[in-house]
């Protein structure tokens, strides 16, 4: 009788032990949904936030985010853990060991860490600049810890380690709100100078994009094998550098041709000598 009374006893706990780790896995399960799907709200919530904030740069926002996201899960880790009796600061302290020897193993990825970290911090350019960084031009779209993603003008994606970009000279064409357009045109040496400069003025003065102040320079700027090098230095917004570029190019060619004034060809002389030394009469 007292054998039944211990085995009934045995079962029973048993039957509790089953019952009580099928309410862990599902109190963990749980725990798991409930800590993605905040993860997720909150995610988006945060970037919603920072998106409609004028406060916070939009460089920093996919950071942030993704920060917001991963504390979130690393939490509900932890808790899930928790709930089949893991010491979570023993679990703290092995992570930490854990992303020591990782971050060792690691060093030339950790690099670009601190890359990202010192761009984020000095902000050489934001999201939508222009630049020329490590040697590539992109339009900026994203800067993460590790890379910085960028397309091209062509549309072409790019994504270039964040050690590439901070070692190199860092170029932003979009930082500045003005932008000054360098040209050169060449008119030939029998043309005369004085028009052809007033014809230019008048190109830029016919277009709106170009600013007044700073005053656009237009002057002789060398005398070439085959022509006479007039610079042309008018100012304009960032924003519409190429255009204006593009657009001054083609109106005074089309005025040069108008007005009579010739852009030459490369040419060069030549002198023929016959074997006696003379000069040929051809």
């Amino acid at each position: 009788m007292d054998a039944l009374n211990q085995f009934g006893d045995v079962e029973s706990l048993f039957v509790m032990e089953i019952i009580s780790y099928a309410l862990n896995v599902l109190g963990a399960v749980l725990i798991l949904i409930l800590g993605w799907l905040v993860a997720g709200w909150l995610s988006k919530r945060t970037g919603k936030i920072c998106e409609d904030s004028e406060r916070i740069d939009q460089t920093l926002t996919p950071l942030i985010v993704k920060t917001v996201k991963y504390l979130i899960l690393f939490a509900t880790i932890i808790a899930v853990l928790s709930k089949f009796g893991f010491e979570t600061a023993s679990l703290v302290a092995l992570l930490g060991v854990a992303g020591l020897t990782i971050g060792l193993a690691m060093q030339g990825t950790l690099s670009n860490v601190a890359a990202g970290v010192m761009m984020l911090s000095f902000r050489p350019f934001r999201v939508g600049d222009f630049v020329n960084a490590g040697g590539i031009n992109g339009i900026v779209d994203e800067v993460g810890l590790f890379v910085t993603k960028m397309h091209t003008l062509e549309n072409i994606f790019l994504i270039v380690p964040n050690a590439r970009i901070w070692g190199t000279e860092i170029m932003n064409y979009s930082r500045n709100e003005t932008r000054r357009v360098d040209m050169v045109f060449g008119i030939s040496y029998g043309d005369d100078i004085d028009k052809a400069i007033r014809v230019i003025h008048e190109v830029l003065d016919a277009d709106d994009r170009v600013l007044k102040e700073p005053e656009p320079l237009v002057a002789v700027g060398e005398l070439g094998n085959s022509s006479v090098n007039l610079l042309v230095r008018p100012w304009t917004l960032s924003a519409e550098f190429w255009m204006t570029r593009l657009d001054l190019t083609k109106a005074i060619k089309q005025r040069f041709d108008k007005e009579g004034v010739t852009i030459p060809f490369p040419q060069r002389d030549v002198h023929l000598y016959s074997n006696n030394g003379g000069e040929s009469p051809d």
